[in-house]
Order: structure tokens, then sequence, then C-alpha cells
């Protein structure tokens, strides 16, 4: 059987000629001792890596260029943080993010296959769709409520031109649960766009994510140009929170900030295996993760800092959303390119973060019925019937919603680092990932490692109380580390160490 060492390069099993994403169409058929309940040619080990670090850098600059990240950043200010400390515990939290990426991409990149597939050496080859359903249903949630907000920025472009829509945009005179007909309309046409993108492979979603994030860049400069001209940069102050905080006080709001950031960007980094896959080189995940996330990080941080801060002098008010600040400028080109290109930015976001993970994850619960592209179009599907506009609507919904999901996902996350680093010490058979052979070595009882579920629900449940229960209201905040930490404790005490790996 092959076997691969986190440190060393494999020769990958027969799967496509060229990179091109899942296929549709196998090759060679499925290798022998391998079962139909665990393989289809989506989920197959890859034959050819060929991104680069540009292509994680592209990656990371569409997942975080989007209306969303814009919010998230600005709601930071809600803290009572200044401008400084606001951008500190931007670039603290995404220094995190940037290890802890590196952790979990290595096993999809080594073995060449996707978090769930990866995740089937620590649950067991049939355990494995427990992490691959939370993940996919969480990421059926942000995948509406990001569809949502690109299409609000559409809406802007068509009410600023066509004024006489407007009733038409009044949820109460024309509305349905929750939505405008004009907002159904913007929703269902950036629907579409996207299931258009994803729908031809992964070849055109790498195509589009290399646009779409330097795009963005230039786009956010210019508005962020404007916005200190029309401002003055002596009228752009630095203390925009509510709180003002002395000394060491601000530290544990700081913390919590960066917190925040880890939690945000908890949904890319569980499942970022289902991208570092298609990587030539461990070392190419890592440069890429380096330049995409703390070196552009750290102009996302600045612009997001200064445009908002340049919104209190200019329009008399912190404005926090991006869509919002391009509606009110005057100028009909900038605002038309401003809404395109967060339209477009927040495509990207969604494909690489929540449209790629569902149809891996969905897909490898059945995957003799459900193909990747049928994976994602189950998740597409039923991001409408949640009415994402209602979740986003709420005030508190942003962080409220890291909370819940980091409660999930950091223990996820803390069993896998434990079991692949540490258990198993970076080796994994990668035929044995796909058969239900008794004498496979992810073949626990039943096919579920009870030990990582073991580790797993407890973890979970510690930390979703710490969201739910309001005497342990101010540990809500640290869900994802608290969820990460007890699950890696206590998976560790449980896994068998003394089995051969």
């Amino acid at each position: 059987m092959a076997q691969f060492s986190a440190s060393g390069s494999s020769a990958l099993p027969p799967y496509e000629e060229e990179f091109g994403g899942p296929s549709s169409e196998p090759e060679h058929g499925m290798p022998a001792g391998y079962s139909d309940r665990l393989y289809n040619e989506d989920l197959a080990p890859l034959k050819a890596q060929t991104w680069g670090a540009y292509n994680i850098f592209a990656f990371w600059m569409s997942d975080v260029h989007s209306v969303g990240g814009y919010v998230f950043a600005g709601s930071l200010f809600a803290l009572g943080l200044t401008s400084w400390q606001v951008l500190v515990s931007l670039l603290i939290g995404i220094g995190f993010v940037n290890v802890l990426c590196n952790l979990i991409a290595k096993p999809s990149q080594v073995a060449g296959v996707p978090y769930p597939v990866a995740a089937r050496a620590t649950f067991g080859v049939l355990g494995a769709n427990i992490p691959a359903v939370i993940r996919g249903l969480i990421a059926v949630a942000w995948y509406g409520i990001q569809t949502y907000l690109a299409s609000s920025a559409l809406v802007i472009v068509v009410l600023k031109f066509i004024p006489s829509l407007m009733p038409y945009a009044d949820v109460h005179k024309y509305g349905f649960v929750g939505l405008s007909a004009l907002g159904w309309a913007g929703f269902m046409l950036l629907w579409v766009l996207l299931a258009v993108v994803f729908w031809r492979g992964m070849e055109m979603i790498k195509k589009f994510i290399d646009f779409a994030g330097p795009a963005v860049y230039v786009v956010m400069f210019a508005l962020a140009g404007y916005m200190v001209w029309r401002a003055g940069i002596q009228n752009i102050g630095l203390n925009l929170g509510g709180v003002k905080y002395h000394g060491a006080e601000v530290i544990p709001v700081m913390i919590t900030a960066v917190s925040l950031v880890v939690s945000y960007f908890s949904g890319p980094m569980l499942n970022f295996g289902d991208f570092s896959r298609y990587c030539k080189s461990y070392r190419s995940v890592k440069r890429g993760n380096f330049w995409g996330l703390p070196v552009n990080f750290l102009a996302f941080s600045l612009v997001t800092v200064i445009t908002t801060a340049a919104t209190l002098p200019v329009f008399g008010q912190l404005i926090t959303d991006p869509v919002e600040t391009v509606g009110r400028i005057d100028h009909p080109t900038a605002v038309i390119l401003g809404a395109l290109t967060f339209t477009i930015a927040t495509i990207g976001i969604n494909i690489v973060a929540n449209f790629v993970s569902p149809a891996f994850d969905f897909s490898n619960v059945a995957p003799k019925l459900i193909s990747w592209r049928m994976g994602g179009m189950m998740a597409a599907t039923a991001s409408i019937f949640i009415t994402p506009w209602n979740l986003f609507n709420n005030p508190a919904v942003i962080h409220y919603t890291l909370y819940i999901l980091g409660s999930f996902i950091g223990p996820l996350y803390g069993v896998l680092i434990v079991d692949f680093y540490l258990v198993k010490r970076g080796k994994l058979v990668v035929d044995d990932l796909y058969t239900t052979s008794e004498t496979g070595k992810y073949w626990y009882t039943k096919g579920v490692n009870r030990r990582a579920v073991m580790a797993l629900v407890p973890a979970a449940i510690i930390a979703t109380l710490c969201v739910m229960l309001p005497s342990l209201e101010s540990s809500a905040n640290f869900s994802w580390f608290i969820g990460a930490g007890l699950a890696a404790v206590f998976y560790w005490f449980l896994a068998d160490r003394k089995q051969p790996v």
C-alpha cells in the first residue's frame, strides 16, 4: 500500500491528465481494493498537483476581500477599540490563522485528497461523514449570507440608475418572506452566476479567483483614496469606538478581537485541504499562505480602517458596510465600479469558502450517488430555504454566528491536528482511506473511530454552552479556542497511541 510521510513526496494514483478540478469521467476506473461507498473520481487522490504559491495567494485575496469581510472588520469598532487597536488585532488574529492553515493543509497536500477524505484517517472511513456534514451545513448558511450580500450591491446599482424601481425594493409593498421583489431578483441572479462558475469545474474556479482577488484590490485602494480626499487626512480620527479604554484595560478587548478573527476564518481554515491538495508542494502552500494571509491582510486591514474612519467626517456617521459607502458616492461611474467589484469579490469568497467545501462534504456521504457538482448544488439550493437575509439583518448576527460556528469547528480542528501530527506522526496510508476492509488502518468498529467522536462531542457541547448560557457569556468570544483545546486534550488521552502507523 502507498504510504505518505508528512515530509515526503509521493507518486499519486491516476486521476487527471491535467489540473481541472473534480472530473466527471473516470480515466482508469476505480482502483482494485477501493470501495464504491468511499470512492468516486471527484474524491480520488490527484494525479496532477499544479497549483503554485500565487494560486493560494489569490485564493486568500478572494476569501478576505468580500463584503462580509469588510463588515466584520468594521464591526470590531463596536468593541470600543480605536483604529490602530483594530488594525493590530486583525494582524495578530490572521497570524494565528496562517499557522493553523499550514497545519491543516499538510495531510491533504501530501496525499492529494480533499478535507473529508483526509478526515477518514481520524474519524474512520465512515465516521468522517460527521465532520464532513457539520462543515457542509455551516457552509450552506454562509453561502446564503454571502450571496445575499453580493446581490445587495447589485440592487444599489439598479436603483441608482432606475429609481422608478424603488417601490419594488420595498419589502412591505412587494416582498416575500422578508425580501423585496427586487431583492429576490438580485439574489437569484447571483445564485445562477455562482452556479455557472461552479459548474464549469475547478479550473474555472481557479481562473476566477486569480482574477477576482487582484481586481478588488484596485477598487478598494481607489475607494480609500477617494474617501481620504473627501474627508481631508487631518479630519480622519483614530477613536471610532463607542467605549474608550486606557492602558492595560484594552488588552482583554483586543484579545477578544483576535479570537473573533480566528473564528471568522475557521470555516475555510478547517477545509483548507480542499485547496491545498492541488498544490505541487507543501512549500508552495506555506508561501501562498504567507502572502495571502499576513501580507494580504495587512493591506486589507489598512484599507478597511482608513475607509471606515473616513466615513465619519464625509457622511457624518460611522459606516462599516462598504456597499452602503459606495452607494452614497455621487459619481455614477464610481458606484457602478464599486458595486460590481464587491459583487465579483463576494462571488469569489462564496465559491472558495462555501461552494467547494459542501460539494466535497456531501459527495463524501454517498460517493456512488452524489458527485462533486451535485453536492455543491444541494448546498446552493438549501441556502435559498434558510432565507439568509433574515439571518444577516439581525444586528448581532455576525458575531453570534461566529460563536456558534467556532463551537463546532474548533473541536473538529483539535481532533484532526492531534491525530495527524501526534498520534499518526504525519503518516497516511492513502489506499486505506478508500477501503471498507476490516484490515484497513482506518476501519474502526463499524467504520467509526469512537475515540474521536468521544473527544469531539463533549468539547462541542462545552463550547456551545459558552455561547448559549448567559452566565458564560464572557467566554463566548473564545468558543473556537475552547472547543479546539478541549477536543485536542480529550483526544490525546483517548487515542490509541500505541497503534502502529
